[in-house]
C-alpha cells in the first residue's frame, strides 16, 4: 500500500512540477534528416554531424515544486564540438510542435555561423552570434522572434527572487533586443536554462596519471556481437580504485587462522556480464571508470589480441605503406599507414552454396545476355568474305567515274569489349559478427552477397577483383585477397569467400587507397570501386570520429582524381549522417534489410554500369 501511495505521490509532484510540454515533443531523430541538409545549406562544415546532446547540471534557483520533485537540476542543452553539433534528443519547451520544429531549425542556423568555441562570455556571444546569424539568413527574422516572444512569456510565469528576477528581466530583454545587454546583474546561482542559445563545451573530468586503462594498445571495450551505442554522449570522470593495496593494514594477530585459509578473492568486482548495464548507464548521470588493472575491459582485451602466426591467415607480403590525411594540420602523413595483402590460410575448393544455386541460375542467365557479342565488320580494305553491298557501290561509282583506286570491298567479323574494371571492397570488421536477422549475421549477407555477385559478373564476362579489409591500428590494416583481375571465377574463390571472418575495425582509407593503387593499373575506360561497409570508419588509435571521416575522404577524392568511380552499398541506418559528405548524394545506397542485399548488389552494378537487360 506504501509502496502504491508513494508511486501515485511521485507522478503527480513531478508533473506539477513539469514545465514542457509532452503533448507537442519534437524529437531529433525525426528531425534530424532535414536539419542535416539545412546545415549544409547554410555553409556550415559539411564534416560536422548533428547528434543528441546530454543533460549537463544547472544551478539554478528552482521552485518548491521542482524541489519536492527532485528535478530541474539537469537540462538539455545545445552546444557546438569540433566534429559535431549537440542538440537535445526531444524538445516540449512550446506548446506547438511546430514552434519545437522551428527551435531546432533556428539552433541549427546559428550553429552554422558559430565556431565550435566561442569567444568571450556566454551572454556576449550568444548575442553576437544571433544577430550574426540574423544578418546572413533575414528570412529567419520572423522565426526567431517569434521563438525569442514566446519563450519571453512563458519565462514570465515563473515567480522569482528579487534578485533572481533581475537577473531574468535583462535576460529576457536580450532575448528579444540581442546586443542590449552587456552584462547580467549579480545574483546567486545560474540562470534558467536558455533554450535558443548555444553553451559551452561541457567541462572535462580530470584525468589521473598512471592508469592501467588508458595504454594505446587498450581496445574497445564491447563484446564481440552485443555492439551498442547511445544515442547520448555520457560524461564520465575517472575515480581511485577502491582496492588500494598499498596502505597500512591493522588486524588482530589472533584473527588469522592459518596461511592456508587466506584465498585473495576481489569481493568488490564480478566477472560476470551485467545484462542491465546499458540501461543502467543510460540512467546514470556520470559514468565513473575505475583504475583497477582487472577490469573487463582487460578481459575483453584479450579476445581482441591477432592471432598466432600459426592460425592466422597468409601474409602475401611485408605490405605497402599509404599516406594518411591528418585533418587538423590539413596535410598528408607520408608512409603512415601499413596495409598487408593476406590470402586465407584454410581456404578450399568449394561449390556455391546450394542454397545460393537457383538465383545464381537465374542472374547467369539475365547477364549471360549482356556478354560483348560479335558483330561483322564491313567495308574493310581486307577479309575473308566480300561485302556484297561495298561490291554494288563500287561498280556504280565506276560506272561514273568517281571510283576509289583503293575500295574497301571486304568484311570481317570481330568481338566487341566492353573496357571496364570493377573491384569489390568488403568491410570485415568486427561489427559484421553482429546479427542481421533471426537467423544470419551480417558476414554472411556479405559472402552470399559475394557469391552472387561474382557469378553474375562472371556470366556477362566483365573484369572484376574482390577484395576485404579490417585493421588493428595503423601498422596492421589486413587486405584479404579473394579474387584479383587475373585469376578465373571458380571454386577457389568459392572458398576462399566461405572462409571470410569477421576481423577487426575498420581504417577505411588505408584500405580505399590500396584499391585504387590496383585499379589505377587496369586500362580500363571505365573503373569502378565498389565499396560494401555496415558502418562508419573507425580504429582504436587516432582514427576515430572527424579523423577517420577526413582520411577516408581524402582517400575517396584520390580516387576520382585517379579516374576511379567510388560508390557505397551500406546497411548502417545512420549512413545518411555520414555518407553524402564522404561519397556524394547519388553516389550511396543505402539497404533497409540486410537480406536484400545479395540480390539487389547485381541490379545496382548494372544502374552503374550504364546497362540494362
Amino acid at each position: 500500500m506504501e509502496e502504491a501511495v508513494g508511486i501515485r505521490w511521485h507522478r503527480l509532484i513531478t508533473r506539477l512540477a513539469g514545465d514542457d510540454f509532452p503533448r507537442a515533443r519534437v524529437r531529433l531523430a525525426d528531425e534530424a534528416p532535414r536539419l542535416a541538409m539545412v546545415f549544409r545549406a547554410l555553409s556550415g562544415d559539411p564534416g560536422l554531424t548533428i547528434k543528441a546532446s546530454t543533460e549537463r547540471n544547472i544551478n539554478a534557483w528552482r521552485p518548491l515544486a521542482h524541489r519536492l520533485a527532485g528535478s530541474g537540476r539537469r537540462h538539455a542543452v545545445a552546444w557546438r564540438e569540433v566534429d559535431a553539433l549537440r542538440v537535445p534528443e526531444a524538445l516540449a519547451v512550446f506548446p506547438q510542435s511546430e514552434l519545437n520544429r522551428d527551435l531546432y531549425l533556428w539552433l541549427t542556423a546559428m550553429a552554422s555561423q558559430s565556431a565550435a568555441c566561442p569567444e568571450g562570455d556566454w551572454l556576449h556571444s550568444n548575442q553576437q552570434l544571433v544577430l550574426r546569424t540574423l544578418a546572413a539568413y533575414p528570412g529567419l527574422n520572423d522565426t526567431y522572434y517569434r521563438l525569442a516572444q514566446q519563450l519571453v512569456e512563458l519565462r514570465r510565469t515563473r515567480r522569482l527572487p528579487p534578485a533572481q528576477s533581475a537577473r531574468e528581466s535583462a535576460l529576457q530583454c536580450a532575448l528579444l533586443s540581442p546586443g542590449s545587454q552587456p552584462a547580467l546583474p549579480a545574483a546567486p546561482g545560474e540562470p534558467w536554462p536558455v533554450p535558443l542559445w548555444l553553451y559551452p563545451l561541457p567541462e572535462s573530468a580530470p584525468r589521473l596519471a598512471g592508469a592501467a586503462n588508458d595504454e594505446d594498445d587498450q581496445p574497445a571495450p564491447s563484446a564481440p556481437g552485443r555492439v551498442r551505442q547511445s544515442r547520448q554522449r555520457k560524461q564520465a570522470q575517472y575515480v581511485d580504485d577502491n582496492q588500494n593495496r598499498h596502505g597500512m593494514m591493522i588486524f588482530r594477530l589472533e584473527s588469522l587462522f592459518s596461511w592456508s585459509e587466506f584465498v585473495p578473492v576481489d569481493r568488490c568486482e564480478d566477472d560476470s556480464d551485467d545484462e542491465d548495464s546499458d540501461s543502467i548507464a543510460e540512467d546514470l548521470d556520470y559514468l565513473s571508470l575505475s583504475r583497477s588493472p582487472s577490469t573487463s575491459a582487460s578481459r575483453i582485451k584479450l579476445d581482441l589480441d591477432l592471432p598466432s602466426a600459426a592460425e592466422d591467415d597468409i601474409p602475401l607480403t611485408d605490405g605497402c605503406l599509404f599516406p594518411e590525411w591528418d585533418w587538423k594540420q590539413q596535410r598528408l602523413r607520408d608512409n603512415h599507414c601499413r596495409v598487408i595483402p593476406m590470402l586465407p590460410r584454410d581456404a578450399e575448393p568449394a561449390p556455391l552454396p546450394e542454397r545460393l544455386q537457383p538465383l545464381a541460375r537465374s542472374l547467369r542467365q539475365r547477364f549471360e545476355g549482356l556478354r560483348p557479342q560479335r558483330v561483322w565488320e564491313k567495308r574493310q580494305p581486307a577479309g575473308p568474305l566480300l561485302d556484297l553491298q561495298a561490291c554494288l557501290h563500287f561498280a556504280a561509282d565506276r560506272r561514273r567515274g568517281a571510283a576509289s583506286a583503293q575500295p574497301a570491298l571486304w568484311k570481317r567479323e570481330a568481338a566487341r569489349h566492353r573496357d571496364l574494371a570493377c573491384l569489390v571492397l568488403a568491410d570485415l570488421s568486427l561489427s559484421t559478427e553482429a546479427w542481421a536477422d533471426n537467423e544470419h549475421q551480417v558476414i554472411d549477407v556479405i559472402r552470399d552477397s559475394l557469391h552472387l555477385l561474382g557469378e553474375a559478373l562472371d556470366a556477362g564476362h566483365d573484369d572484376f577483383a574482390m577484395y576485404g579489409f579490417s585493421s588493428r591500428r595503423r601498422e596492421h590494416v589486413r587486405f584479404n585477397l579473394i579474387k584479383n583481375f587475373a585469376e578465373p571465377w571458380g571454386q577457389a574463390i568459392h572458398g576462399r569467400i566461405r572462409e571470410l571472418k569477421p576481423g577487426y575495425y575498420t581504417r577505411m582509407g588505408g584500405a580505399i587507397r590500396q584499391a585504387t593503387e590496383i585499379l589505377r593499373e587496369k586500362p580500363a575506360e571505365q573503373r569502378l570501386l565498389l565499396l560494401l561497409t555496415d558502418g562508419k570508419p573507425n580504429d582504436l588509435d587516432v582514427y576515430e570520429g572527424r579523423y577517420g571521416m577526413e582520411d577516408t575522404r581524402q582517400a575517396l577524392l584520390e580516387a576520382r582524381r585517379a579516374g576511379i568511380q567510388p560508390f557505397c552499398v551500406t546497411i548502417d541506418q545512420q549512413a545518411a549522417d555520414y555518407l553524402p559528405y564522404l561519397f556524394g548524394q547519388q553516389r550511396y545506397q543505402l539497404i533497409r534489410q540486410a537480406s536484400e542485399l545479395p540480390g539487389l548488389l547485381p541490379k545496382l552494378y548494372l544502374l552503374l554500369t550504364g546497362r540494362s537487360i
